[in-house]
């Protein structure tokens, strides 16, 4: 008889692609697998393609500033617990996985009250406001980081890493140097800065390009509606707005990275062992995880790191050579990790959980 899931998370691909890694093995185990994200939130668009029932519910978010519609949210976040609880009810799953998001809020404290064991994954360093309103009720708290255990109830942290999915450390190489057209006896760097972009990183990575192509070769993936159009014909230089299925040809062919310090995006370099050099979003523009996030990754031997508000071209470029001469250090740091079988070790407590009830 199949055992059910129900999977929660959205808001941000971060909160729906470790998710979507997770089911494949999931399926392997017999699991029937549900899905409740918000009404036309991201996470619908990427869950569409894996057939698997899908619900909306309302969402609201909990915000520690004064904003009009604190007034209202409250009452979607109800309206979304009262509809993730009729759904919950009707589906009867085995356990509740979640991976965070204000979307998930509703879900795991729904499931709680129906005494449906809830998992949840925390990614960042510091737990977010979303996860601190659910940990109370969940089973066990998946984290990325070493630090993050010594944050949580004890008995409940489990040190996971992040899900990653399988195809991306299946890439072709020779596929990514044709799509570049680029030559395989010179060195690549890869440069990525979340779906959005990074305007610093962007601006830095071009001003720095002069120096950066006399001995390696760039391929950049700048955000939406960055392409810089007066550089599109420089050799050994490609932009990409954005990149799906040909991301795992591109980091296959890339020997060193740059990259923001969002906890996903970090696990995938960790999984991959790509030495990397990150350059967190400054806490002027964010709650300072991703600078959290990189210190981490730096004190476990596993990146090199700039802080944004000292980037210069003359520094990243002094950075990019320091990690591409001493790579071997970082892949033999990621090597060691025992944070990379995360998928194996999430379902396993998964299975442990539901073989409890």
């Amino acid at each position: 008889m199949a055992k059910r899931i129900v999977l929660t998370g959205g808001g941000t691909a971060g909160h729906v692609t470790p998710n979507i890694a997770l089911i494949p093995r999931l399926r392997e185990l017999n699991y029937e697998i549900h899905y409740i994200g918000s009404y036309e939130g991201i996470e619908k668009k990427l869950i569409e393609d894996f057939d698997i029932p899908y619900l909306g519910i309302a969402t609201g978010k909990f915000r520690r500033y004064f904003d009009p519609k604190n007034f209202t949210d409250p009452f979607r976040v109800m309206k979304g617990y009262s509809e993730a609880r009729k759904y919950l009810k009707e589906v009867a799953p085995d356990i509740v996985f979640s991976k965070g998001g204000f979307v998930s809020v509703p879900v795991v404290r729904a499931a709680s009250s129906l005494n449906i064991p809830c998992i949840i994954h925390e990614s960042d360093m510091t737990p977010g406001l979303a996860n601190k309103l659910c940990i109370p009720v969940a089973q066990k708290v998946c984290c990325n980081f070493p630090e993050t255990i010594q944050m949580l109830p004890e008995g409940k942290a489990v040190l996971t890493g992040s899900p990653i999915r399988e195809e991306l450390a299946k890439g072709n190489k020779i596929a990514a140097y044709d799509m570049c057209k680029f030559t395989s006896n010179k060195p690549v760097i890869m440069v990525i800065g979340g779906s959005l972009g990074a305007e610093a990183i962007n601006k830095t990575v071009r001003d720095a390009l002069p120096k950066l192509l006399q001995d390696f070769q760039v391929v950049h993936i700048c955000g939406k509606d960055k392409v810089d159009n007066l550089m599109l014909n420089i050799a050994g230089y490609k932009q990409f707005e954005y990149v799906k299925t040909e991301l795992k040809d591109i980091f296959a062919m890339s020997d060193v990275v740059i990259s923001r310090a969002g906890a996903n995006s970090i696990c995938e370099l960790l999984a991959l062992k790509k030495p990397n050099l990150l350059i967190p979003l400054s806490a002027h523009s964010s709650r300072g995880d991703q600078i959290l996030n990189a210190k981490s990754f730096e004190s476990q031997g596993f990146s090199l790191v700039i802080d944004e508000d000292y980037l210069t071209e003359n520094l990243l470029v002094e950075k990019v050579h320091e990690l591409y001469f001493t790579r071997q250090t970082y892949i033999d740091a990621m090597s060691r990790s025992n944070q990379l079988n995360s998928i194996r070790t999430i379902t396993d407590l998964i299975e442990n959980t539901v073989n409890k009830q």
